[in-house]
């Protein structure tokens, strides 16, 4: 299923933030830079690391003008309640999305049929809502913030920068690529 390039879709849901309850719409996604992180569960094992892992980049997303939506199948009573229990978690500041409707994990593709959860699925939408990265990881293997920062730093550079491309492992500042025909063959 072909994902990147795709917008993003009308959804409403209920989110956790900072002590509150909150609406989430499409509408309060657009005009900046966004990642949605699916994880499976509340109250599970390898999510919390994943969750306080972002929570310690979010701040830097933040400056560079990126709000971080967390998303799961639970509820935000849920969100709170584990929020409020575990020191990893209760080191989140971004949104806490609940999905128990599944509305959102359909949309992105990440629900697991028959089961109820979401597979660990990571996509950065820039400010017109479209999907420009994708990452998605089974049940038992872990993301990693730190590459998630880099990659929507070279994101936001090549839509920032028309004819310009970042090559592996790039990081801000570093040699981008102007593909052309002189090019091909000599890297």
């Amino acid at each position: 299923m072909a994902i990147i390039g795709t917008a993003l879709q009308p959804f409403k849901a209920t989110a956790y933030k900072e002590g509150k309850f909150v609406d989430v719409t499409d509408a309060d996604v657009k005009g900046k830079w966004a990642v949605f992180f699916f994880y499976p569960a509340d109250f599970t094992f390898v999510c919390p690391t994943e969750l306080e892992d972002l929570a310690d980049v979010y701040p830097t997303l933040q400056k560079m003008g990126v709000e971080v939506y967390s998303v799961s199948t639970d509820t935000h009573f849920s969100h709170k309640a584990w929020h409020d229990t575990s020191p990893a978690i209760g080191k989140i500041n971004y949104y806490m999305l609940g999905d128990q409707n599944h509305a959102l994990s359909n949309q992105f593709g990440v629900l697991r049929e028959g089961v109820g959860l979401a597979d660990r699925g990571t996509f950065v939408l820039d400010p017109d809502g479209v999907i420009q990265l994708v990452e998605i990881t089974p049940e038992g293997v872990g993301r990693n913030a730190a590459e998630l920062l880099r990659k929507v730093k070279a994101a936001q550079y090549w839509v920032s920068h028309p004819g310009e491309v970042c090559p592996a492992k790039w990081e801000e500042g570093e040699e981008t690529l102007a593909p052309s025909l002189d090019l091909v063959g000599k890297i």
